[in-house]
């Protein structure tokens, strides 16, 4: 397994204060709400952290925990928390939520997201999807009630798109990316999803993991996480590494240039919830101090990964994860099996690393082509394997 490219970031400092201009981005009393709001939902429960020692010994590490997120609601990804979050807070301030349109660009889950906030919430939604993007993905979404338009270009194509729309019809864009001028909605986004590193957290207890390796995209995930550890741990936080896609490398670019690029193209890869060009301007603005490296792997490696810890060679728990899902483990084993990596990220066997599995089988059929059975059999042998 291998990476593509490794960018140490040159402006991060571990003793840099979270002050009040990364306060006014993420955490703070809005994160308080945002928990409170998203653990009053009906069937709302912490998704399990689960440790991996076999895998952490064959890298030569401490320890590797796994946050998986496969298990988020019924929506399969940690999208569900961000999305949903922010219709929900929209809602909050509305008499009528029938006469509220919400609309989005998606690869898949935030759009799930959008349109599962929507239906929880009895307001109208239109989801806004690129040529690449699988029948059973969009199938998911309309099951949610949402109208569902597939549109021509890229991923970013499409959310040029649903903006466009959104301004003729006078309906709302629920994106998780920002830019200027749009910053409120993805600021409720990312709040929603620091909750999943709140769990994390209270399971690891005392003991903050040295290293966590999270997925890029447009960077809204990787800065709720590092924001709510910066915020919560100071200069004990651990060190980021941010994993992206060869092909949709935004954030990478970004650091190596030392302000946002953007990746034209297809940006066509298997780790589909990934595939964004552009980086966020909120996420970037805690990224570019906050991430200690950027990282980019190519599909392969996602896809070993998947195969890999659905059927793993130790007594660690099966595993169900997606092309997503699988990316942030891929990069860290690819970083550990490499001595110019594992230098420069500072990894060794008293490391203590989390990665976040970002999502499951939300595409079925692709991942039972990929590994070569069922995500259902795949719990079932977990099932069978407790103690």
């Amino acid at each position: 397994m291998r990476y593509a490219d490794l960018v140490s970031n040159p402006r991060f400092r571990a003793d840099l204060a979270y002050g009040p201009a990364q306060r006014a981005i993420l955490g703070g009393d809005a994160f308080t709400q945002a928990l409170a709001t998203i653990s009053a939902w009906p069937a709302y429960a912490p998704t399990p952290l689960r440790s991996l020692p076999g895998l952490a010994a064959q890298l030569g590490l401490g320890a590797v925990d796994y946050k998986d997120e496969a298990e988020r609601f019924s929506l399969a990804s940690f999208k569900a928390l961000g999305g949903a979050y922010a219709v929900a807070r929209l809602l909050g301030s509305m008499r009528d939520p029938s006469s509220l349109t919400v609309t989005c660009a998606t690869e898949g889950n935030h759009g799930r997201s959008v349109a599962w906030g929507a239906h929880r919430g009895g307001c109208r939604c239109v989801i806004y999807v690129h040529a690449g993007v699988g029948t059973a993905r969009i199938r998911a979404i309309e099951e949610l009630g949402a109208k569902v338009v597939r549109v021509s270009g890229n991923y970013d194509d499409s959310v040029r798109h649903a903006a466009c729309e959104a301004a003729q019809r006078g309906w709302t864009v629920i994106s998780d990316t920002s830019y200027p001028g749009y910053t409120d909605i993805p600021r409720s986004v990312m709040q929603g999803y620091a909750v999943l590193v709140h769990e994390a957290m209270r399971e690891m207890g005392s003991v903050p993991p040295t290293h966590v390796f999270v997925q890029g995209g447009v960077g809204g995930l990787a800065a709720a996480v590092a924001a709510h550890f910066w915020e919560h741990c100071g200069s004990a936080r651990p060190l980021l590494v941010v994993v992206e896609p060869d092909r949709a490398d935004c954030l990478l670019r970004s650091a190596r240039a030392g302000r946002p690029q953007t990746v034209r193209g297809a940006l066509d890869t298997v780790m589909a919830g990934l595939a964004c060009g552009e980086p966020s301007l909120l996420a970037w603005t805690l990224l570019q101090d906050a991430a200690s490296a950027f990282m980019s792997i190519p599909d392969e490696s996602a896809l070993q990964t998947m195969r890999l810890i659905a059927t793993p060679q130790s007594a660690d728990p099966p595993i169900v994860a997606g092309g997503s899902g699988a990316a942030g483990l891929a990069g860290l084993i690819a970083a550990a099996a490499d001595a110019t990596a594992r230098s420069t990220l500072r990894l060794n066997d008293t490391s203590r690393v989390l990665v976040i599995g970002t999502e499951g089988a939300t595409d079925p059929e692709f991942y039972a082509n990929v590994v070569g059975r069922s995500a259902q059999a795949v719990a079932a042998a977990r099932a069978s394997s407790k103690p």
